[in-house]
């Protein structure tokens, strides 16, 4: 299987870029969810994680299942909380307005 990037990713996908914290970490997998306690428990180290959900908690997950990116489906946008957390936590957040089954498909 094809090694990829979180910032080829976003590039072959035509992903929005926001917030990159490492570009150069490889997805191994993929998750869909958005019941962030199901998600905790399963969603792959190393995954892309596909969802609609937003807020701080999102970013908190992110860090402890430690994906390598969360990518925000729907046009979903993260709140201010989530975003500054993106940041200060270096976790790389990624977004389309595709609904989640288009972009699991491509990915």
């Amino acid at each position: 299987m094809e090694k990829i990037t979180v910032s080829a990713l976003a590039e072959r996908l035509g992903l929005e870029k926001i917030n990159i914290g490492d570009p150069d970490r490889e997805i191994t997998a993929g998750y869909v969810g958005d019941l962030l306690s199901w998600v905790m428990g399963r969603a792959p180290e190393g995954g892309a994680w596909i969802t609609v959900m937003t807020n701080v908690n999102v970013i908190a997950v992110a860090s402890l299942s430690d994906v390598a990116c969360v990518i925000l489906a729907e046009g979903a946008e993260l709140d201010e909380a989530a975003l500054s957390r993106a940041k200060t936590e270096g976790i790389n957040v990624l977004a389309s307005s595709k609904p989640a089954f288009d972009l699991a498909r491509a990915l």
